[in-house]
């Protein structure tokens, strides 16, 4: 009969109050109990605080819920290396700290029968002392606080500690302590809770509307036709249920087939504005506008990681290269060059950023199902290449230094987003893909003016959207089983997706 320890250590921090648990909904009903459990007595404490309790201080038991499963060298087999994720390649104790499990149930449901069915072992379920801060469980930004409680505030409740939030298992840089569990997941429990908030901010939506499916794009004209697209779907039938906007302004179908919303929309727009539409099964369409530039792509996809979408696709405009190249051609992306900077510090250069083939064939077989083109014209309007990624602008100042650089990558294309959203997709194990439309060819003298680019806009925009909503039906229905490849995972990776 398989036991375990009372006294489990994550790295310094003990776990307790562990059961046993054969059947994965019972896991994860008890992840439920000790997450609410520990919310609520952070809530109380906090409650009291605001009543003038001089004594009130986050709770010793407010802490994260925690998963863990032992394995010896007899689980571990061969055949495990053609599985993409919810098998281990050496024995050991694993174990993760876990948050908001009404949020992440069918997700922590299936990794933990993914190793109860493998492995024909156990999961324990413990409560863990990494104590949940309190602003991930209260907001309290409007309180009116007197300034005595604000300093109990920051004395005597726990807050984000920075030295406990990072990537270094994401960027294969931990090292456990001997004798110490190895990682059972990408992210602990803060550093979920951490991008949660920080999705909140920058999109304007609650994580709880954000989907399988993630559309990026770096123009907003994009948006009003998204929204058309999900008035229409929601208006046609049942497979989506509602379209989500900015400040979670909800709108559904009623049952006389009109559309009604509730909600109040903002009054300004967040920095990178997010529109969902929602499906029963999560597997619906999150879009956002992450605005211009390589560093709003790393931010919104550094947190869009922790949700474990099943991919995340780049629609983008970009400066052709080619004298052969047309505006409103279509750039599908094979290669990348980085030149973008903000992510070398985490996915080194010389790591390779490979091309998904399921995504990719995707993205070709929506090109010319919406296109109608076929054969040798589908070549004249397609391009599969290398697209340069720069952080710089105003690149066009200085395209005769960088000319050079285009012909020895062999780039079609250059922007200032898709390498950044491919290197983050393969360093987070999130499949990616990228279709860009061109825009302007300024080192052929086809620069983007007012005019041109307005033209441009109205004849491609619909266009270029209903190819990428199209490929990401076609994924959805070719099933997203082959979609997380083992070429995302290193060696030595955690289980869970």
């Amino acid at each position: 009969m398989f036991h375990s320890s009372p006294d489990l250590i994550e790295g310094s921090v003990r776990i307790y109050d562990v059961r046993e648990y054969t059947d994965a909904s019972a896991a994860v009903q008890r992840i439920k109990e000790l997450y609410n459990d520990s919310s609520s007595l952070i809530s109380k404490a906090y409650e009291n605080l605001n009543e003038g309790d001089k004594n009130a201080s986050s709770p010793k038991e407010g802490c994260y819920p925690y998963v863990g499963i032992y394995i010896n060298s007899a689980d571990i087999k061969l055949s495990d290396a053609a599985l993409s994720y919810g098998f281990v390649d050496a024995p050991g104790f694993y174990g993760t700290t876990l948050t908001h499990p009404e949020f992440f149930e069918a997700y922590y449901h299936e990794q933990i029968s993914l190793l109860i069915e493998r492995y024909k072992k156990p999961i324990i379920v413990g409560r863990s002392e990494w104590p949940i801060p309190l602003a991930f469980v209260v907001d309290f930004s409007k309180a009116r606080l007197n300034q005595s409680q604000i300093d109990q505030l920051h004395l005597n409740f726990e807050h984000p500690n920075l030295t406990r939030l990072n990537d270094h298992i994401v960027n294969h840089t931990y090292k456990p302590l001997i004798n110490s569990p190895r990682p059972l997941a990408l992210f602990s429990g803060e550093r979920v809770d951490f991008s949660l908030h920080r999705l909140h901010h920058y999109s304007g939506t609650s994580p709880e509307h954000f989907q399988n499916f993630i559309l990026l794009t770096n123009y907003q004209r994009y948006i009003g036709e998204f929204i058309q697209f999900s008035e229409q779907k929601l208006l046609e039938g049942t497979e989506y249920n509602a379209l989500v906007t900015p400040g979670d302004v909800i709108t559904s179908k009623t049952k006389s087939n009109t559309l009604v919303k509730s909600g109040d929309e903002l009054d300004h727009l967040p920095q990178m504005p997010a529109y969902h539409l929602k499906r029963p099964d999560g597997n619906g369409i999150t879009f956002i506008n992450i605005g211009v530039g390589p560093t709003n792509a790393k931010n919104i996809t550094d947190h869009l990681a922790v949700l474990r979408p099943h991919c995340w696709l780049t629609l983008g405009h970009c400066a052709a290269l080619r004298r052969n190249q047309n505006l409103g051609d279509y750039i599908l992306a094979h290669g990348y060059v980085r030149d973008d900077g903000v992510l070398d510090e985490d996915l080194p250069l010389w790591v390779p950023v490979p091309p998904i083939a399921e995504v990719q064939i995707a993205l070709q077989d929506a090109v010319i199902a919406v296109t109608g083109l076929d054969g040798p014209d589908t070549k004249l309007r397609l391009r599969t290449g290398t697209i340069y990624t720069t952080d710089n602008r105003n690149w066009e100042l200085r395209s005769d230094e960088i000319y050079e650089k285009f012909n020895q990558s062999r780039a079609v294309a250059l922007d200032m987003e898709s390498a950044t959203i491919a290197a983050n997709g393969l360093r987070f194990r999130v499949p990616y893909g990228t279709l860009l439309c061109v825009s302007d060819k300024p080192i052929h003298g086809e620069i983007k003016l007012r005019g041109m680019a307005n033209n441009f806009y109205r004849e491609r925009v619909q266009q270029h959207l209903i190819i990428g909503l199209e490929a990401i039906r076609i994924i959805r229905e070719r099933g997203v089983a082959s979609l997380h490849s083992r070429k995302l995972r290193g060696f030595d990776e955690p289980a869970f997706r």
